[in-house]
């Protein structure tokens, strides 16, 4: 695992695709590591062990399923939670103790912000970090490509691309610090947004989206 800093961990990078990386990333929350998308490299866990272990696993979409959901649950005791829309596929190889629909918090202020448009249970979370910094999980629903660009996760014949941009202008109205995508095919899924307003992020998103949208 690669340390991003005293209390977030990146996993090491999985290729699903040609030109596609994803990782999932360890939260040291104050009551309990929380750890977001999925990793199928099994020497992590051992590193998420030396860690604490993973009290909570949030899921971004059900393209994270695979057997490590159910191996990681089982050897640290963590809560699986997915959104309620996909859970039945997730239940298919782990448990889902928390299938949500709504908006919500979860533990140590962490916002639970359902998404749809990538996949139907797409979620984002929004992470208070301890350096004062705010963390936005995006999953795919947003991510950086790799010649810097904002674009947003739309897979023709899988997506939803009314949806998906309802959910980017919902995305909008906050004001995190980082974004954090699970797969991107750029150089890093974490960006530091220094002084460009993410608003002005997620409507670079939106246009690539809906090229024939006028804004004014």
């Amino acid at each position: 695992m690669r340390k991003i800093n005293d209390h977030l961990w990146e996993t090491d990078p999985e290729y699903p695709f040609p030109g596609l990386s994803t990782h999932a990333y360890l939260w040291r929350a104050p009551s309990g590591n929380v750890l977001f998308y999925n990793t199928t490299h099994t020497n992590e866990q051992d590193r998420m062990a030396e860690l604490g272990g993973v009290r909570h696993h949030y899921l971004s979409h059900q393209d994270e399923i695979a057997p490590s959901l159910h191996a990681i649950r089982e050897r640290f005791g963590s809560t699986l939670h997915a959104h309620s829309t996909e859970a039945h596929l997730v239940e298919e190889t782990a448990t889902v103790d928390d299938a949500f629909t709504e908006a919500h918090l979860g533990p140590d202020g962490l916002e639970v912000i359902p998404t749809p448009g990538h996949t139907p249970g797409s979620t984002c979370y929004l992470v208070p970090g301890a350096d004062g910094r705010t963390y936005l999980m995006t999953g795919d629903t947003i991510y950086v490509d790799r010649q810097g660009h904002w674009r947003a996760g739309y897979i023709d014949g899988m997506s939803d691309r009314e949806q998906l941009a309802a959910s980017l202008r919902q995305l909008a109205t906050l004001t995190p610090d980082v974004v954090i995508s699970s797969a991107f095919t750029g150089e890093s899924g974490v960006t530091e947004l220094g002084q460009r307003p993410w608003a002005e992020c997620v409507d670079e998103a939106l246009h690539a989206l809906e090229p024939e949208r006028v804004t004014g």
